[in-house]
């Protein structure tokens, strides 16, 4: 009877391989990641925030492409030497934008007669000629009194010469052009490849026929550097 019993205890006891499976769970569940440990703490970085971006920067020489009506009212033209452009308003608002090229010396005022530059400052359109040799021209009222004052002073010209000009200016004629200070200075086309010109300003003959056919005798020009 105690061999029996015996026999039916072991019988209802575990194989020994069930058993090792079971310790080699426990062991595996012991040493795992499935604890109950506190996660470590990631910092927390701040946000990005992508910076706004810069507004274009607008371009006030660009061409605006307006149409340019015939006759236009208070007309001005504004030359660029530095920028190689010039620039057509009406009532002071850009219209048009061209481009040009000036005497074969483009840098600096002009002085007198034979520099081959383009004279800087303030002058009017004293005469159209729609025969030029380069196509059509607009004559600019060089030399200005400004110009006429400098020349004295610089010994360039007289008196009588300054007094001349002076006079010419007043009337808002064609000032003399046959001083040591020069003169025929005219917007004109024939071209605008570089700058070839003897002191005029020179366009594309597309170009100067539109602003030709807008411009009239006293329109002021503005030239700068």
């Amino acid at each position: 009877m105690i061999l029996k019993s015996r026999r039916s205890i072991l019988g209802a006891l575990p194989h020994p391989a069930f058993l090792f499976v079971l310790i080699c769970l426990a062991f595996i569940l012991l040493h795992s990641g499935c604890t109950t440990k506190t996660p470590p703490q990631i910092a927390q970085l701040p946000p990005t925030t992508t910076p706004p971006c810069a507004p274009p920067q607008k371009d006030e020489d660009a061409d605006p492409g307006l149409p340019v009506p015939s006759p236009l009212k208070d007309p001005k033209i504004v030359i660029k030497k530095a920028k190689k452009k010039l620039f057509l308003y009406s009532e002071e608002k850009l219209l048009r934008t061209y481009p040009v090229k000036l005497g074969l010396n483009p840098v600096g005022d002009k002085l007198q007669q034979g520099d081959k530059r383009t004279p800087e400052g303030s002058y009017y359109v004293c005469i159209k000629n729609p025969r030029s040799k380069y196509y059509l021209s607009l004559g600019l009222s060089y030399p200005s009194i400004e110009d006429a004052e400098r020349g004295l002073e610089q010994k360039l010209i007289s008196k009588g010469d300054r007094d001349r000009i002076i006079d010419r200016i007043s009337k808002k004629s064609i000032p003399p052009w046959d001083t040591p200070l020069g003169g025929e200075i005219f917007i004109h086309g024939g071209g605008e490849t570089w700058d070839w010109t003897y002191g005029c300003v020179a366009m594309h003959n597309k170009d100067i026929e539109e602003l030709y056919k807008v411009i009239t005798v006293g329109t002021e020009v503005v030239i700068q550097q």
